[in-house]
């Protein structure tokens, strides 16, 4: 399903990653796709993740389950806003699994926000543009001291390892 949004990313409330990438971008969009190759690259070493759930649909699920060097779950789970295939992913963690919005009680661990994965070719491989849209800039700020440009960029690292490696085909 190819539908389109426009994204203005507001450097006081989202935070963005891009990188050229030595891979192509249909080896990207399959490791950002399947569960069985996203479960290979999706946190920083030594997390691992532990279950993906996927359904590439305005709607579906998008579900992982991380796992910490001390063996403590972590699940998060939203759903598929837009998808365009070989070009880009947006989700959100604001709704579940077909548009359902997300009620996080008072004080609960949770992250609200809408991201974004724009894939382009260009000359030297593919632009890799990862972007985390937040409500107010507290959610901005709390994303950013998690490490959210040194997190996703390991991953990034760790994704494009999988395909180099040829774990990704």
């Amino acid at each position: 399903m190819k539908t389109s949004s426009n994204i203005h990313v507001n450097p006081e409330l989202d935070l963005v990653l891009e990188r050229i990438v030595d891979v192509p971008k249909e080896l990207v969009w399959k490791a950002w796709t399947a569960p069985k190759h996203l479960v290979k690259w999706f946190v920083p070493r030594p997390w691992t993740t532990t279950t993906c759930e996927i359904d590439l649909r305005p709607g579906g699920v998008f579900r992982t389950v991380m796992r910490s060097p001390e063996g403590v779950d972590h699940d998060s789970a939203g759903c598929y806003l837009e998808i365009i295939e070989y070009e880009k992913l947006v989700w959100t963690s604001a709704l579940a699994p077909g548009f359902r919005p997300v009620h996080l009680p008072e004080n609960a661990p949770g992250l609200l926000f809408t991201a974004s994965i724009s894939l382009e070719t260009v000359k030297g491989g593919t632009q890799y543009t990862a972007t985390a849209i937040h409500g107010n800039h507290t959610a901005r700020n709390t994303h950013a001291d998690m490490g959210f440009v040194d997190g996703w960029g390991v991953c990034l690292t760790q994704l494009v390892e999988c395909i180099t490696n040829g774990e990704i085909q």
